[in-house]
């Protein structure tokens, strides 16, 4: 008896076979083109995903072009377009005034003595008014040196009093020829503003006519890292401690120096709690032992995205939370790469309906109980439509697509997205973080990488600083002025009144 598979197919089967394997070849390419036009798009920055895939390929094969000339290629509209579909022009929102905080300082303009005489009676006219106009000013960095003088004194009818002299004042580095506020522009200047310390050095040589080399600013931003290692510890105890943490991660690159040339990359893992301070944790891998040695037992709500790392983290009462922004970006990916996908598009219409009732509570500034009052009223049947309409496009599309791939993520976080429903203190997004995430990935383009494993903590405690200030809007300058003189002194018991809110609390 002949075997199954040795029996000929009829033309009929042939044909349903055949059927079969060019459907299969179609989903195939489709997913293929999807990848390669999503790469086109992010290689060639935001504007593109308006660009036609012709264009995209040729630009692909473009050596010299730039981002610029992409973007504006992408905002140029077609010649077809009907004013509907063009975009409406925003309205002016008239002359800026400048914050109120800021000096002023006077400058009176006189009339000219022709027009201080009265041209029909040749009387002098009186001054009954100005006309007042105000404009942002600046005055440049002035380099000076600053000569401290310790007044000394002795007793001039004994000599066994001996002779005192003023205290020496509280420094941040010892004997060190330039002063805190030079110490403290520096490390604000590499890590706020994304100044590498080699154009420092280039700023200091042609302002002041001093040479200072970038190992000596190099010196003074770890000094200030390492005095600030346990003032950020303070910050964490007091983290966790709290209710509820918000965490990211980001990749930087480290030199280990050892002989291969190559850097390490490394990962900073940011914590914090909305509108509170931010924690910054250097460690050399992305594994679960970064968030496990950090978070030890919390047992609060930890509020992430999809990356299994923060999976069985923290204290066996830890509620995981998701982050509906992390969802609504991959149905975006799938609008990007097709503008005509209906399913697709009313799925991210739908996400941006639920973060719009979280806006409305901000608008009417409802206090927590209310805003989670709207939220079981309007969320509540809202997410019951998005979850119908991801399970329809889970179902339609290829696992393999852009489309199924984000519909497929939101189910399998459907239980941590919907968890703000529980708890009213829990956000829709993890976009605080993300923020938090933006200085670093700013300041990695410029100074590149951090010069080794050791200074990787360092670096950590600085950026906990700089961007709590930030968050808490904390002039940086006054805060480190403030805090860094004397602090290698102060006592841990002590140091919880330094925190940036501590401080802020006082100011």
């Amino acid at each position: 008896m002949a075997s199954p598979s040795s029996i000929p197919l009829s033309e009929a089967q042939q044909i349903v076979e055949l059927q079969k394997e060019l459907a299969w070849a179609k989903l195939k390419i489709q997913v293929l083109e999807e990848r390669l036009r999503l790469e086109r798009i992010r290689k060639y920055g935001p504007g593109s995903e308006t660009l036609s895939d012709a264009q995209l390929q040729l630009l692909d094969l473009e050596p010299g072009v730039s981002n610029a000339e992409v973007q504006a290629e992408s905002e140029r509209k077609p010649l077809t377009a009907t004013p509907e579909k063009q975009q409406k022009r925003r309205k002016h929102p008239g002359r800026q005034e400048l914050p109120a905080g800021l000096a002023r300082v006077e400058r009176v303009i006189a009339c000219t003595p022709e027009q201080c005489t009265c041209k029909a009676c040749g009387q002098a006219k009186a001054v009954i008014g100005y006309d007042v106009s105000e404009q942002l000013d600046v005055k440049p960095a002035q380099y000076f040196v600053m000569v401290t003088k310790r007044e000394k004194r002795a007793c001039k009818h004994c000599e066994e009093g001996g002779v005192t002299a003023a205290p020496v004042p509280e420094r941040i580095i010892e004997k060190s020829l330039v002063s805190d506020r030079v110490v403290i522009d520096t490390v604000v200047a590499k890590y706020s503003d994304h100044l590498p310390l080699y154009r420092q050095s280039a700023i200091l040589q042609r302002e002041a006519g001093v040479e200072i080399g970038r190992a000596t600013l190099d010196g003074w931003v770890m000094r200030v890292g390492e005095l600030l290692i346990p003032l950020v510890g303070v910050m964490r105890r007091e983290l966790l401690g709290g209710s509820y943490i918000q965490a990211d991660e980001t990749p930087v690159d480290v030199q280990l120096h050892d002989g291969k040339g190559q850097n390490h990359q490394a990962y900073l893992w940011q914590y914090s709690r909305p509108g509170g301070e931010v924690v910054f944790d250097f460690c050399l891998g992305r594994g679960r032992e970064g968030p496990n040695d950090f978070l030890g037992q919390f047992e609060g709500l930890l509020q992430t995205d999809g990356y299994a790392a923060y999976d069985r983290v923290g204290g066996p009462k830890v509620v995981h939370a998701g982050c509906w922004a992390h969802s609504k970006r991959k149905f975006f990916d799938a609008v990007k790469l097709n503008p005509d996908d209906a399913v697709a598009t009313r799925i991210v219409k739908l996400i941006d309906q639920l973060f719009g009732i979280d806006a409305l509570a901000r608008e009417e500034k409802l206090d927590r109980a209310a805003r989670q009052v709207l939220r079981l009223e309007r969320a509540q049947p809202l997410l019951e439509i998005i979850r119908g309409e991801v399970e329809a496009a889970r179902d339609a599309s290829l696992p393999a697509s852009t489309l199924g791939k984000a519909a497929s993520y939101t189910l399998s976080q459907w239980k941590k997205l919907t968890r703000f429903l529980e708890h009213s203190e829990l956000e829709l997004s993890n976009n605080l973080a993300e923020n938090s995430m933006r200085p670093v990935a700013l300041g990695r383009k410029n100074w590149i990488h951090v010069g080794s494993k050791k200074a990787g903590p360092k670096v950590a405690a600085i950026l906990s600083i700089v961007e709590t200030c930030r968050r808490m809007k904390i002039p940086i300058r006054d805060y480190l002025a403030a805090v860094l003189p004397g602090i290698a002194d102060v006592s841990i018991q002590r140091l919880a009144a330094l925190t940036p809110a501590a401080w802020a609390a006082r100011q």
